[in-house]
């Protein structure tokens, strides 16, 4: 896979972007698409949120079994948003508040400066808030 574009963020370390259960992620930052894939995000103007497809790209290695800063206890790594994963992809849902060519303003970014994109997609979902569960977050 080769990225589609990098994220500029105002987090340039991993210890800068807030951590917990419950946190709300309200920082805005850019997703910034190489000009030749402009082109592709004709129309994304008409959607509200937006999948963003990302690699932990200053992740390195990775384990099963995990801790994350929200509890005491180790999970399964399938079972938590910690970078260091077998595969370092990551998945954020952001607002978009405006575009500007090839450069997407969003709200929520969670990822460090300079992380690349793989791919874009509108945020839709069917699922009501009262069948969704939240695992170990409960």
């Amino acid at each position: 896979m080769q990225p589609v574009g990098v994220v500029r963020s105002p987090y340039q370390s991993e210890d800068q972007i807030p951590k917990g259960a419950g946190v709300e992620h309200r920082a805005e930052g850019i997703l910034e698409l190489l000009p030749k894939f402009g082109d592709g995000l004709t129309d994304i103007e008409g959607f509200s949120h937006l999948f963003v497809v990302w690699v932990f790209d200053r992740a390195s290695g990775y384990e099963l079994l995990v801790t994350p800063p929200t509890d005491t206890r180790p999970h399964g790594v399938f079972a938590t948003r910690m970078p260091r994963r077998p595969n370092p992809i990551g998945l954020t849902v952001v607002a978009l508040l405006d575009r500007d060519r090839n450069r997407l303003r969003v709200r929520g970014v969670d990822m460090l400066d300079g992380s690349p994109i793989l791919d874009i997609k509108p945020y839709l979902s069917s699922v009501p808030d009262e069948e969704l569960r939240r695992g170990w977050l409960d």
